[in-house]
């Protein structure tokens, strides 16, 4: 169907049939990950990051095109979740800036946003990768521009036939897409994207959201340590102020003597609002002289508390999206910590050194930009580490820190035996300065191994690989292949431990047999006597050891 201008309404079909191809073929672009490991989840965090922005405008009946982008960009920048959906957050917000105070766009306007995605893309990163994703929205936004077609459906027919050959090249612009036989997963997802874009165009699709369930969000329970007559502030009181030049900081001041938690952080052309109060009336009294409030929530806390205390705190995606700040904060303190981490022994390690929140997350199961600021919210803290022990999930928690104006320090911990190494060395006497520098130093001194096994035939760092061959890991690289875990874990540990080398810390997982974990801890005391060798039953799942050697 031809479409010279499309509003609000077109754009709405658009993004949510594009969301649903998305979800429909998350396993597919999943099966793309280049490393044959059990943690390809680009798919899923993509999927995930858009159903977040479709969910936000599901309720929408709105004409603007600049009204629904704004919120289709608002609902990804909250729901991001690894490196590649905060990518797309990023594309999507580059467009609503393209759709900005737009009721109907034409094929040139457009053209023109979807190059803004491309450029919000590409700033977003801090040295972009060529042969990614990124390299897919450029060639979306340079053909859109370059198009003559007054027909938007012609325009996005163009724009999808060029990024799809720019996807088939990205395997001569990467070497190790090339050798794994695979074009990107995250252009891969973005060119799902378009083409259901094109699709809701072409077949004038009047599109209804996919209900497929969504992967629970989990996160440890801070409310069994609290009292009810610890809450000071019974309601947690939630709203936007939309208007404009809203003087952010007089407003914050304005609210301090009335409760405590108090976020006020201006986005665009609103204000975001969090307060722990004993009269949520009051701060909306003060809030409706600055503008129309929006999204009003107001949590009776101690029922909430009530209500924790008797049921299992497993918290939903949905759930988890509403429960910023349902716990008391208490006095402030000098730091807080959130770390990331899966298996109930790791996670319990980390609440011994008094990490405040550990977000159930990692390998397959990212955390979003929501899922860090609700834990963000609930820390009384002056300094906020967060340590996402996860390549995947650092630029997350960075976009998380952007998002509110505590001061939030994201340590570039990639393993959880980096993280772990981060904790021992942080001491609540030291500076921020001091803590930071000792935990990058912690960093550098670890190096850290993984036990998982293929999840594909393949060849990589000259090794062939067949699916479920165990592999060892060092440092995210091929090591070791072989089909024992055991004495794979063990040849691992003595290519990466060195007469210099003083601890040696072994993490096994769900999927081990703890009496053979002894066996092969005496094995090594008996090889290294003069090193210290720890083990601990992490029950992480997916990975049958984690190891650290320092």
């Amino acid at each position: 169907m031809e479409f010279f201008k499309i509003n609000g309404i077109q754009f709405y079909n658009m993004v949510v049939n594009a969301s649903n191809k998305l979800e429909e073929q998350k396993a597919f672009v999943n099966s793309l990950n280049v490393f044959p490991v059990p943690d390809g989840d680009t798919g899923t965090n993509m999927s995930m990051t858009f159903r977040a922005a479709v969910s936000e405008i599901k309720d929408m009946h709105n004409t603007s095109i600049g009204e629904v982008s704004k919120k289709v960009s608002r609902g990804a920048l909250m729901g991001a979740r690894g490196n590649s959906g905060v990518i797309l957050s990023q594309i999507f917000r580059g467009i609503a800036k393209g759709l900005e105070n737009k009721n109907e766009v034409d094929a040139l306007e457009f053209a023109n946003s979807l190059l803004e995605g491309s450029k919000a893309a590409y700033k977003a990163v801090m040295r972009p990768t060529e042969g990614t994703i990124l390299t897919i929205v450029r060639a979306a936004g340079e053909s859109a521009v370059k198009s003559s077609s007054t027909d938007i459906t012609l325009l996005m027919k163009e724009v999808c036939e060029h990024s799809e050959a720019i996807l088939n090249k990205t395997p001569e612009m990467l070497p190790v897409l090339k050798k794994a036989k695979v074009v990107d997963a995250g252009g891969m997802g973005l060119l799902i994207i378009l083409k259901g874009m094109y699709e809701a165009l072409k077949d004038n699709i009047q599109a209804k959201a996919l209900n497929a369930v969504n992967a629970e969000s989990y996160i440890s329970n801070p409310a069994s340590f609290i009292d009810e007559q610890d809450i000071k502030f019974g309601y947690c009181t939630e709203f936007f102020v939309l208007g404009n030049n809203i003087n952010v900081e007089s407003f914050r001041n304005e609210l301090e003597p009335h409760g405590d938690s108090i976020i006020v952080v201006g986005v665009e052309d609103a204000v975001k609002v969090h307060i722990h109060t004993n009269d949520p009336g009051l701060a909306l009294s003060k809030a409706v002289k600055l503008g129309e409030l929006s999204k009003i929530k107001i949590d009776n806390m101690r029922e909430q508390h009530r209500h924790i205390l008797n049921d299992d705190y497993v918290l939903t995606e949905k759930e988890n999206l509403e429960s910023v700040s349902k716990e008391v904060v208490k006095e402030k303190k000098k730091f807080g910590i959130i770390s990331v981490a899966m298996g109930e022994g790791i996670k319990n390690i980390f609440k011994d050194f008094g990490v405040d929140y550990v977000i159930e997350g990692g390998q397959t199961m990212n955390p979003s930009t929501q899922d860090m600021l609700n834990c963000i919210n609930n820390i009384n803290a002056e300094n906020i580490f967060i340590l996402p022990n996860n390549k995947n999930i650092v630029m997350t928690a960075k976009q998380a820190a952007e998002l509110t104006d505590k001061n939030i320090v994201v340590i570039p911990a990639n393993t959880i035996p980096q993280g772990i190494s981060c904790v021992t060395v942080f001491d609540s006497e030291a500076s921020l300065e001091e803590n930071i520098a000792a935990m990058e130093e912690a960093i550098k001194n670890v190096i850290t191994a993984q036990i998982t096994y293929a999840v594909r035939d393949t060849e990589m760092d000259g090794k062939k690989i067949s699916e479920g061959d165990i592999l060892g890991l060092v440092e995210g690289k091929i090591n070791e292949v072989g089909k024992d875990v055991y004495e794979v874990c063990e040849t691992v540990i003595n290519n990466i431990t060195k007469e210099s080398s003083e601890l040696i810390t072994i993490f096994f997982g769900q999927d081990v047999e703890e009496n053979k974990v002894n066996l092969l801890v005496e094995k090594l005391e008996e090889k290294y006597p003069d090193k210290d060798i720890q083990s601990y039953n992490g029950k992480q799942p997916l990975y049958y050891f984690l190891i650290a050697v320092e």
